[in-house]
């Protein structure tokens, strides 16, 4: 990543500095589940919560720096099953009304009347999912990557991202044995909820790896290596081919029909126009059915939330709504 000097001369709104979180917990949902959360930045400020993507990738430390601290309350969180939540990879009451549930659970655990939401990817769809349901729980959203989780946005990710990267496809099929290859995801998938590690973990690292080769514009090393992490990569797969197999644990199109129900709410949609994992076209189709929404194409950027433009439109974004508060 160029450092700040390098952000602020070429016209683009740096991160703001690494910070540690002041508290930080296991959060126990069930009787299988506890939930990693943390919260950083000033304990009074505007309560913000951050939805990681996959689902299953967790959250990272950098992710606390598209805040201001002086002015943010920044919640931190690992979807069940994600990141530093154990069980890592569980899939057994893992469902996308299961995850809201878990907002709920969070926000009354920490006192929270109403915070912002702010997610990419597939923290896009938990967001909109989330805000249909509790709207009155929510200050505004802040999405980037838009993922809706239609029928043909998933078989795009198993299939159509081969006409952009064909060599990291073949390699991704080409993992699978060739009588497999006519359904990748349920072979995918077969082998990512076998429960012995020698079998998931090699498939885990295969499908995180082609996932992370398509997130970005130009090839990332950094990208890469995050991607190719085991901790990382068996929570990413296996959760996400989970939620890929059962639709996302929503009936089609139910987001952008449930769009009446946020549309009162102060929204920013950031997208990148070379975003070969969520194409353009989704977040084209929400901002239509969401015209009051401010609406961002990067035009030099693909998926990756740290794509210096996109990156940039966040940052820009979390000041615009703290500013906006401060003078409303």
């Amino acid at each position: 990543m160029a450092n700040a000097e390098d952000a602020v001369l070429s016209g683009l709104t740096p991160l703001y500095p690494p910070i540690e979180p002041h508290a930080s917990g296991m959060l126990e949902l069930d009787e299988r589940h506890v939930m990693y959360w943390e919260e950083s930045g000033n304990p009074d400020g505007i309560p913000v919560v951050f939805l990681h993507g996959g689902p299953g990738s967790g959250t990272t430390p950098r992710h606390r720096c598209f805040f201001n601290p002086r002015d943010y309350r920044i919640i931190l969180y690992d979807q069940r099953g994600a990141g530093r939540s154990l069980p890592l990879g569980e899939l057994i009451a893992n469902s996308t009304p299961h995850l809201i549930f878990d907002m709920e659970t969070l926000r009354r655990h920490l006192g929270i009347e109403q915070w912002l939401v702010f997610g990419g990817s597939w923290g896009s769809t938990l967001a909109l999912a989330y805000a249909q349901v509790h709207a009155a729980r929510c200050l505004g959203l802040i999405l980037r990557g838009i993922f809706l989780f239609r029928p043909d946005e998933v078989d795009w990710f198993m299939k159509g991202m081969r006409r952009v990267f064909p060599e990291v496809w073949a390699n991704f099929s080409e993992f699978l044995s060739e009588p497999e290859r006519g359904d990748l995801l349920q072979a995918y998938y077969g082998r990512l909820s076998h429960a012995d590690p020698g079998v998931h973990v090699p498939a885990a690292r295969a499908w995180s790896r082609y996932e992370g080769a398509c997130s970005t514009l130009l090839p990332s090393i950094e990208t890469m290596a995050h991607f190719d992490d085991e901790r990382v990569a068996v929570g990413l797969a296996r959760i996400e081919a989970h939620y890929f197999v059962n639709r996302g644990f929503l009936a089609e199109n139910a987001l952008l029909e449930g769009i009446e129900s946020v549309r009162h709410l102060p929204c920013v949609i950031v997208q990148g126009r070379y975003d070969m994992v969520c194409p353009l076209v989704t977040a084209h189709e929400l901002h239509i059915a969401w015209p009051e929404a401010e609406f961002h194409i990067i035009n030099d950027a693909g998926h990756s939330a740290w794509e210096p433009g996109i990156q940039s439109a966040l940052v820009e974004a979390t000041d615009k709504f703290r500013r906006d508060r401060r003078f409303s």
